[in-house]
């Protein structure tokens, strides 16, 4: 199987020194030239909460040649129109993409590369990209061995091709077939949303969303805006590494508190965990807010349901990219307290 990591970033990068060491043929493809020079000279360094090397080839887009049994989409939404057409010449007719981006794209990929040739998944773990040739992981590594993807035909199916996706990706750690790909997606969004979406919105990691009382509890209220918009576009939420996503659901303000001591156990392991949208920040680059934050007011349409704590994190994430610089946390922090003292005074005095 020859393979390409198209998008050699954070998790890329990962994910490509794992697969080259358990013998694949991998190619890590990146625009980024000084990176891709680190990957061929000195391997790709993993440190974090592991340390791991392996030799990898890596090379910029311009030079793919021959055709790729699988391609693992690891770039930003952003630019996957031009990406995904750049990439048709270096398909054949069996080859398939497997959509590891945020939000959920699979529509979009399908309409340029063919609906058989698309499959989904979900990344289940974090990296932070420091240098070139070295990404940092940042989900605690036995939790990044058990569940680090999950997969699925977009039909629900398990089939043959899916399987041997499968047994690729456990070289880089454990890897779980969906027959709901839409609600993994849709798990997957929600996590983003809450955590990604106010580590960067506050400039913080997940952590500090944690810790903080009113980070906490609008991620809740992100989450539950999440839930109610997917609930009424038909969407049965997947399950998360065992966790039933769905019952963050809130029936009221009495659910809050043990929404978030619920939160704070599924989310420890991630704590370390800075969202990208956050590192394009400080890297003056826009954003996939609206592919992951923005994804909620836009399926709430029609279907009154509001989303101010989701709208929040669009706002805050996108002055700041208009500015081009880093949020403070001690500053963003007070829009959402007053967000949640309008919509439930009794949680914050």
């Amino acid at each position: 199987m020859r393979i390409a990591v198209l998008g050699a970033g954070s998790l890329g990068t990962i994910v490509g020194a794992y697969l080259a060491d358990g013998g694949m043929v991998v190619e890590l493809i990146d625009t980024y030239e000084a990176h891709v020079e680190a990957l061929n000279t000195s391997g790709a360094n993993v440190i974090g909460t592991t340390e791991f090397h392996s030799n990898v080839k890596a090379i910029t887009p311009e030079n793919k040649s021959g055709t790729y049994d699988l391609v693992l989409l690891l770039t930003k939404q952003l630019y996957n129109e031009t990406i995904l057409r750049e990439l048709l010449p270096f398909l054949h007719d069996d080859s398939v993409v497997c959509s590891l981006q945020n939000g959920i794209p699979e529509q979009s990929v399908a309409s340029v590369v063919g609906a058989d040739r698309v499959i989904a998944g979900s990344v289940e773990f974090g990296a932070t990209f420091i240098e070139p040739g070295v990404s940092r992981l940042t989900t605690e590594y036995t939790q990044f061995k058990k569940y680090a993807f999950q997969i699925g035909e977009l039909n629900g199916e398990t089939t043959e091709r899916i399987q041997r996706i499968k047994s690729a990706l456990d070289l880089v750690g454990g890897t779980h077939i969906s027959d709901n790909l839409v609600g993994t997606k849709w798990s997957k969004l929600l996590i983003n949303n809450a955590f990604s979406g106010l580590s960067a919105a506050l400039n913080g990691e997940y952590g500090d969303v944690l810790d903080s009382e009113t980070g906490i509890v609008s991620a809740v209220h992100i989450a539950d805006e999440t839930i109610k918009v997917g609930h009424a576009n038909h969407v049965t939420f997947a399950k998360m590494n065992g966790f039933d996503i769905a019952s963050l659901e809130l029936t009221s303000d009495n659910d809050i508190p043990d929404r978030v001591q619920t939160l704070r156990a599924v989310m420890e392991p991630s704590r370390l965990l800075k969202a990208s949208m956050l590192q394009d920040l400080e890297k003056k680059r826009k954003t996939e807010v609206q592919y992951i934050n923005g994804v909620v007011p836009k399926m709430a349409q029609g279907k009154e349901i509001e989303t101010p704590f989701n709208d929040l994190v669009v706002t805050l994430v996108e002055e700041a990219e208009q500015l081009q610089n880093v949020p403070t946390f001690s500053k963003n922090i007070q829009p959402f307290e007053l967000l949640i003292r309008s919509a439930s005074p009794s949680i914050i005095n």
